[in-house]
């Protein structure tokens, strides 16, 4: 049962980052519509894995993974964006955010497998 505490633990800790890393972007009106978008989809992968935590059967279990999978890759979606559209001082922080967003997508695929 170890790893599934290490699993929300690290869906937590993306989240949290997420939103840190939101406070730093340029204000815009792009970046503010961007950044609700990321911290929201971000927020919703940890979520949804704690909801499929507590699924009441395989198939409960199975749909909130691939939940979870889908707002790990729109998240994905929104770094990119927000990568492309900005000069960030911190845009090692936004490639490693998306590279972690890239990871738990590919964990929740395996897991759905």
């Amino acid at each position: 049962m170890g790893k599934v505490y290490d699993l929300e633990e690290r869906t937590f800790l993306f989240a949290k980052r997420v939103a840190i890393f939101c406070k730093s972007l340029p204000r815009s009106l792009s970046n503010i519509e961007f950044g609700k978008q990321l911290i929201r989809s971000s927020s919703s992968v940890g979520a949804n894995y704690i909801e499929a935590n507590e699924a009441l059967s395989k198939k409960d279990f199975q749909m909130r993974v691939k939940i979870c999978r889908k707002e790990a890759k729109e998240t994905a979606y929104w770094l990119q964006l927000i990568l492309e559209t900005n000069d960030l001082k911190n845009s090692k922080e936004c490639q490693d955010l998306f590279r972690e967003a890239e990871e738990l997508k590919k964990i929740f695929s395996s897991m759905i497998k």
